[in-house]
């Protein structure tokens, strides 16, 4: 039955640098990667290629000894030119050379049946092996899902309220088909529903709030509204011992595009947004894509920060870097490697805050559009109780307590407290606003690895 949620807490942080809608023209990267620290959860990586191999479009990369008959796949074909490895022989990139042609990839291939009289078990081998499983995160926990497991049900956020996210009804317009595929094929998995929550305060594309054979739930609300454990909290809290399953999305299409054409195709549209983008726009590349071509020229200065992903939950790249393989946006801000004297007690128009005694001009800007950069105007100190995460963190937890039990590592508490119902993008509003500036999003892993782990 589907359901209407409209949250008030949350935050919208409104930056400037949304990607106009369209399509830019781009020069293909020559180089493509595949880092294995994308993938949560995956615990003991191991190669199945070598320097010089030529590999195809889907073809095995690497797999993790935990799981091994799931495959993490070539995102192009081309040559391996470089295994990247860091202390301890930790493996960090594998990177493909493309091949020169890029707009005509090789594909490996698969034999594909009607979806309507596919076996759950043909389904999952066909999924496991092609390189789209990975597209498949369990809750709790936020990990790669074990293709053994069978979920509750299953939840796809069909919007993004993170700042400057890109539109889905836009990147994926023309996909229709394969969306419908998509869900078709994840039925099989689960006995329960799956839903496809919608933004309830939007305009939604058909092939969203259309779909057949899925739940269609509208949530509305500031951000984190978008986020899918947000939505899940809402509508089938997770209890100890519960599991479900989520998919963004882009991994619906993947899916149902390779039960139709027998391909792995990891060709994706993603924004480039930011203030110190010329031209923030979308741009048709893949998945593991290096940036360099999209931000050659179109920087206004040097001393950026590049991001994969959003500002909020984004992993800081080079200007050579890598796209991670769960994104769709890059973000390039100002560096902000400097000190402020008295900088947080200026009241000021140009300083977003959620604290009315910091930004308190800012509340009298409306929609302004802020630009800013990435200094967090104070050092890490003793946690402060200030009673600000409960207003941000639409759930019904205790963020500030489970911080601390998570800290104590106290097993009980962390359970008791909700930890099973978030991973590290539902705090990464708290961390934002955190007078105290730690490291919440890195605080909430470490207590899920304690629980995972014991």
């Amino acid at each position: 039955m589907s359901e209407t949620i409209k949250l008030k807490k949350g935050f919208d942080i409104n930056l400037a640098g949304k990607a106009e809608k369209k399509i830019a023209e781009l020069d293909q990267p020559e180089t493509f990667a595949l880092k294995p620290s994308d993938f949560p959860g995956i615990a003991r990586p191991k190669l199945s290629v070598a320097e010089g191999d030529n590999v195809k479009a889907g073809s095995p990369i690497l797999f993790d000894k935990v799981f091994p008959d799931v495959f993490y796949t070539a995102p192009v074909s081309g040559e391996i030119v470089e295994i990247k490895r860091g202390e301890k022989r930790r493996l960090l990139e594998i990177k493909i050379l493309a091949d020169k042609q890029i707009e005509h990839l090789e594909f490996k291939k698969h034999s594909v049946s009607d979806i309507t009289n596919l076996s759950r078990e043909e389904a999952q081998e066909l999924m496991t092996k092609s390189g789209v499983w990975p597209n498949i995160i369990q809750r709790p926990y936020g990990v790669v899902a074990n293709p053994a497991d069978t979920p509750k049900s299953i939840y796809i956020s069909a919007f993004d309220t993170n700042p400057l996210a890109p539109d889905y009804s836009f990147t994926l317009e023309g996909n229709e088909q394969y969306f419908q595929a998509g869900i078709n094929v994840l039925k099989k998995f689960t006995s329960g529903s799956v839903n496809v929550n919608i933004n309830g305060a939007a305009e939604v594309s058909s092939m969203f709030s259309s779909v057949e054979g899925a739940t269609i739930n509208k949530v509305s609300g500031p951000h984190p509204a978008g986020n899918v454990g947000v939505q899940i909290h809402h509508l089938e809290p997770i209890n100890k011992g519960d599991l479900i399953w989520t998919i963004n999305p882009y991994g619906v299409a993947q899916i149902g595009k390779l039960f139709i054409e027998g391909v792995y195709d990891a060709s994706k549209i993603i924004a480039l947004t930011g203030s110190e983008v010329s031209n923030p726009q979308y741009y048709k590349t893949y998945g593991g894509a290096c940036i360099n071509k999209m931000v050659q020229g179109n920087v206004k200065t040097d001393h950026v920060r590049y991001i994969s992903g959003n500002v909020l939950t984004g992993q800081k790249i080079a200007a050579d870097g890598y796209l991670g393989y769960y994104d769709h946006q890059f973000t390039v801000i100002p560096e902000g490697d400097y000190e402020e004297a008295f900088g947080w007690i200026l009241p000021s128009t140009k300083k977003l805050s959620f604290h009315r005694g910091f930004g308190l001009l800012s509340f009298l800007s409306g929609k302004k559009e802020f630009v800013l950069d990435t200094n967090t105007r104070g050092e890490s100190r003793a946690f402060v109780i200030s009673g600000e995460f409960e207003k941000v963190l639409p759930m019904d937890i205790l963020p500030t307590y489970l911080f601390k039990a998570i800290m104590a590592e106290d097993y009980d508490d962390m359970e008791a407290l909700g930890i099973y119902e978030i991973i590290e993008e539902d705090v990464a509003l708290c961390e934002f606003i955190d007078v105290s500036k730690h490291e919440l999003q890195g605080l909430v892993r470490e207590g899920i690895n304690l629980l995972k782990n014991s």
